[in-house]
């Protein structure tokens, strides 16, 4: 039969469902008889319950299900009929003016926008590269070096300098009253690694241990302890115990210690040159398919449904809660999350899987097997046993779907920066690792 659909706004349909009441009833008591079977109630057998005790203690549950049931079955069939691509879930309002012997809805819903995506040869994107560097390589050696540290109590004489953990008991008073969080017995830190405030740090250093001082010390405007920003604070600290720290020598002890087979100093510097490349290259990529992104939905015209938009930041709360369970937040789950405080990132998701969407099923670029199998063979090369990683991906379905997506959108990538002006940017090594 032909279905009638109302436009109401932009993407939001509407169109009117009937359901013969005959029909309805037949299948409630069907449901009915069916459920006597295995109903129990005091006094009666099991499968001997008469059936106007079950039809008073289950019959509306039972008629609401068959309801929602014959309107999901209707709906369905008219929104094929009408060849629409349902976005959401549809709003089912009951009718008043119902034809005798019917029940008449009104499916309020909205469909798949359609996605209009302009010639990307004028759109402009910022490829960057970056390369690692013998500077790059020395940093990760000194990082390793500090990871394997060690530390010998100083003579009573020696002062705290840079590089010195000092053990010290502190107290601060804000116009003579203590504060939260201002007070510390035996506090450890690195002098000169910046994990004090500067101020605090240039008061210790030339302290000797057992010496006392009292220093004032101005919190920033933007200081984390909101509470104290901005404020001046008095300090009264005790060097209780200063001790020297130790790195290791680079040599083959230290190469054989990281697990370098060849115990070279020359083959640990190779294996770690190999691994920032590849995580320069991971990240190189992240931003130029981010850039990528950026130029594509800047070139496409299109309205995001509402309800598409409402999904992704109900994901994004449970998401929020489920990273807070994960820290060991009590009542995570119960947690009074917003979702309107997603809603503009939500958009932009929704927005832009919409936008690639449309450029993958028109430009032909889903994910080839040997794409596939190439991407995780490159992911199973950072870890012991690559042949292992790449059987665990293998035998996962979920796993395997996230593969796909990252190689759509690799494949998405290409194309863009295939079609668009790209202006090629050099970044420094560490610029491109202080990036998220």
């Amino acid at each position: 039969m032909a279905v009638t659909v109302e436009t109401l706004e932009k993407l939001e349909r509407r169109i009117t469902l009937t359901l013969a009441a005959t029909d309805i009833n037949s299948e409630v008591q069907s449901r009915l008889k069916k459920l006597a079977r295995t109903v129990k109630a005091d006094g009666f057998r099991p499968g001997k319950v008469p059936m106007s005790f079950v039809e008073q203690r289950y019959g509306a549950q039972v008629q609401y299900e068959v309801v929602n049931d014959k309107l999901g079955e209707a709906f369905s069939v008219a929104a094929n009929e009408a060849k629409l691509r349902v976005a959401g879930m549809p709003s089912i309002a009951q009718k008043d003016d119902a034809a005798e012997g019917q029940l008449a809805f009104d499916a309020t819903f909205e469909v798949y926008p359609e996605v209009k995506i302009a010639d990307l040869a004028e759109a402009e994107v910022e490829r960057v590269a970056a390369e690692v560097t013998e500077e790059a390589i020395d940093k990760t050696v000194e990082i390793l070096r500090k990871q394997r540290r060690s530390f010998a109590q100083r003579g009573a004489a020696d002062v705290a300098a840079d590089g010195d953990r000092v053990s010290i008991d502190f107290e601060g008073k804000i116009d003579g009253e203590p504060f939260a969080g201002g007070k510390a017995d035996g506090f450890q830190f690195l002098l000169g690694e910046g994990q004090m405030l500067e101020a605090f740090e240039k008061a210790v250093r030339g302290m000797k241990a057992g010496e006392s001082k009292t220093f004032p010390l101005a919190f920033p405007a933007d200081y984390h302890g909101k509470d104290v920003a901005g404020k001046e604070a008095d300090f009264l600290v005790t060097v209780k115990k200063i001790e020297a720290q130790h790195l290791p020598d680079v040599n083959e002890s230290f190469a054989k210690a990281l697990g370098i087979k060849e115990g070279t100093v020359e083959a640990l510097r190779a294996d770690i040159k190999k691994n920032l490349e590849r995580e320069v290259k991971f990240r190189v990529l992240a931003k130029n398919k981010g850039a990528a992104m950026d130029a594509l939905v800047g070139k496409a015209e299109l309205d995001v449904p509402k309800s598409l938009i409402a999904g992704e930041a109900e994901r994004m709360v449970a998401n929020a809660r489920e990273d807070l369970k994960k820290r060991g937040i009590k009542d995570a789950d119960k947690a009074p999350i917003p979702a309107e405080l997603f809603n503009d990132q939500a958009e932009k998701r929704v927005r832009l899987g919409l936008v690639v969407a449309e450029l993958v099923r028109s430009q032909n670029l889903q994910a080839k097997p040997e794409q596939l199998q190439a991407h995780i063979e490159e992911i199973s090369q950072s870890y012991e046993k690559p042949a292992e990683v790449v059987r665990w991906y293998l035998s996962d379905r979920e796993r395997m779907a996230e593969v796909e997506a990252v190689v759509i959108e690799n494949n998405v990538t290409d194309f863009i920066l295939g079609k668009a002006k790209i202006s090629d940017k050099q970044l420094p090594f560490d610029e491109l690792m202080a990036t998220a």
